[in-house]
């Protein structure tokens, strides 16, 4: 999930107060390279990423060991900031892979030819829909999907049905109840948006939006938000006394309801609508002009390895992409399978991304 993530989950876990929790992570990651610049420049291997990638420490250590490479993890804010810096850097790259470019971004990156191809080891375990560049400039790495959330409480408490399709959320019984991100300044919002035209086209979205607009959609600035203020289902929304049920966010929020509870609860408080969902593929490049090639190639191969896709569910709040990653019980007791989630090429995306964001905001916003 870019998202972004973005999708994406981490910023859910620290919205819900668990950013110590994300930090330690990370900075494990990161304080253990702290003496790197005094090792040959051939074993550090640097990952460009953006601010969400979290990877537990005896993970990360056990690939250092068995490679003889350390890694140094360089953050670069958003997706959308730290692709941009490496579309400026481009041959003179900051690091040797880059990790957080998802498909709503893909094309932008392909089009400014940032990444060297390679084909890593283990790609045969990808499973094949998300493998998005026949060339092998990128390899998928996680895919989340976003969807509405809704409040169970308030829907069981009023006797009504939550809604399951995007359909349903231009129906009376929901009128005023949605509350979503910009567009134009949020993953989600932007993934929400890309659903709709999954779903009726470029020549149906609008009317779709018209009637979301007529039925009551709140639009707010970003994710945290929507979901930690708004959104009445979520830990944080009910401290802030959020009073909107359905929320969009990521199917992976009902799982970290759960896991950071207090008490935590014997079922997730929070339901996800999976007819509406949009699905994010993030993927990783060996960075063109990188440094330390063979070094970024065996990080790759790294990160969509078994040992990578199994702890990354519980440290991004993202789905593994290969077959033999198993999902933790967290995730298959409380999360949902997104059956049918809608999908737009990247090319398209590329094509048309500015002028939907503009058109939608003529719209909704203004």
């Amino acid at each position: 999930m870019s998202t972004t993530k973005k999708l994406a989950g981490v910023a859910l876990a620290a919205a819900l107060g668990v950013t110590t929790l994300s930090a330690c992570g990370g900075g494990d990651a990161e304080d253990k390279t702290a003496g790197a610049s005094d090792a040959p420049k051939s074993k550090t291997v640097t990952l460009v990423s953006h601010d969400s990638f979290n990877v537990t420490d005896t993970v990360l250590k056990e690939f250092e060991q068995q490679s003889g490479y350390t890694v140094k993890v360089l953050k670069s804010g958003d997706a959308g900031a730290a692709l941009n810096q490496e579309i400026l850097t481009k041959g003179s790259p900051r690091g040797d892979v880059f990790f957080g470019v998802d498909n709503t971004l893909l094309s932008r990156a392909l089009d400014n030819g940032i990444f060297t191809p390679y084909e890593a080891k283990g790609l045969a375990e990808v499973k094949p829909e998300y493998v998005l560049d026949k060339e092998h400039r990128v390899t998928p790495i996680d895919s989340g999907d976003i969807c509405v959330n809704y409040d169970k409480a308030y829907f069981a408490e009023k006797k009504i049905a939550p809604p399951q399709t995007l359909d349903d959320l231009t129906k009376p019984e929901y009128k005023n109840l949605l509350v979503t991100e910009n567009a134009a300044t949020s993953s989600p919002g932007l993934g929400f948006l890309l659903a709709s035209v999954g779903k009726y086209g470029e020549d149906g979205w609008k009317d779709y939006w018209s009637k979301l607009k007529a039925n009551g959609v709140e639009v707010v600035d970003g994710w945290e938000q929507a979901y930690n203020e708004r959104f009445s289902g979520s830990a944080g929304g009910k401290k802030a006394k959020g009073d909107r049920p359905l929320v969009v966010s990521y199917a992976s929020s009902p799982p970290v309801e759960v896991l950071y509870g207090e008490p935590q609860p014997a079922e997730a408080p929070t339901g996800v609508s999976t007819g509406t969902c949009f699905r994010q593929i993030e993927f990783a490049g060996l960075l063109k002009g990188a440094k330390n090639e063979e070094g970024g190639k065996a990080l790759v191969d790294f990160l969509v390895s078994k040992k990578f896709q199994e702890d990354m569910p519980l440290q991004m709040f993202v789905n593994p992409v290969t077959k033999d990653a198993a999902l933790p019980e967290l995730f298959t007791k409380h999360g949902v399978v997104v059956e049918k989630p809608e999908n737009v090429a990247p090319e398209t995306i590329a094509k048309n991304r500015e002028q939907w964001v503009k058109a939608w905001t003529a719209l909704v916003v203004k």
